[in-house]
């Protein structure tokens, strides 16, 4: 199991004197006070060479430096795709965590950004601030979660959540016969009441095992396993590939990436 990486203590503040960072760069850029927050919360002020993303940082005789390249473009709200190893609850918030609750959000750390991103976004600390879980999945299953600081992804992930399509592989013992995906694919109902539909194929087989892969439209956290219960077939592991348009490709398990502008739900 990915065990969460210890966050690291945060830095010390440069000095308890002198004059507040966000002061100190308004007046090297002529510019507001709100404008020089900006620039800092951007990455974009550097301290004695390091780069320095707190505003009321105080410094006094440091070298103080604003990259040339820096933009007051509003920063963009950005989403998170993280592969949930199982274990890891992912609608928990970080003030829950005990022994019997780890948030996957607590994985959401620098260190567990995969370096392959292909996003091309610059790794901000303001990015980890105030992100909304969106879709939930099973404590025992694995694959992706999104998590955002974006309203226009919350509203999409939440209000067309019963049409929004996830695709799932699910392993099971020993062979499937087609008469057990014949039942799944027609459907099951509970207490007369029928059960969303799910669409199933046979993915990979082994000597010992069988990867199906089931599609449906919705989240319904425990309907898999419930409805391989009813057709007698064990589970191994659930692993979620994808929600809407967006898939987990080939994103390690307990890494990160940014959602790229260039997808969509």
């Amino acid at each position: 199991m990915i065990k969460p990486h210890k966050t690291a203590p945060p830095p010390k503040p440069l000095t308890q004197d002198g004059e507040r960072l966000s002061k100190r760069v308004a007046h090297l850029m002529r510019c507001s006070r709100r404008e020089a927050e900006q620039y800092i919360e951007g990455g974009w002020v550097s301290v004695n060479g390091r780069v320095v993303e707190e505003p009321m940082a105080r410094v006094t005789d440091q070298s103080v430096v604003v990259d040339p390249h820096a933009s007051l473009m509003a920063q963009l709200d950005v989403t998170l795709l993280l592969h949930k190893p199982p274990g890891f609850e992912t609608m928990a918030a970080l003030g829950e965590a005990n022994k019997r609750v780890k948030p996957a959000h607590q994985l959401l750390l620098p260190a567990n950004h995969w370096p392959q991103d292909p996003a091309g976004v610059r790794l901000l600390k303001h990015h980890f601030a105030k992100l909304s879980a969106c879709v939930p999945l099973e404590l025992a299953a694995s694959g992706l979660v999104v998590f955002t600081q974006d309203w226009r992804v919350l509203r999409k992930l939440t209000e067309d959540a019963a049409f929004m399509e996830h695709e799932l592989v699910v392993e099971v013992a020993g062979e499937v016969a087609p008469d057990i995906l014949q039942r799944l694919n027609a459907g099951l109902s509970s207490d007369g009441q029928p059960l969303p539909p799910v669409r199933v194929s046979i993915n990979s087989t082994s000597d010992t095992s069988t990867r199906l892969r089931f599609a449906l439209k919705g989240a319904h956290p425990g309907l898999i396993a419930y409805l391989c219960e009813r057709v007698g077939l064990h589970i191994q592991s659930i692993k979620r590939q994808r929600v809407g348009r967006v898939a987990l490709s080939g994103l390690p398990e307990g890494q990160w990436r940014y959602l790229h502008e260039g997808e969509r739900f």
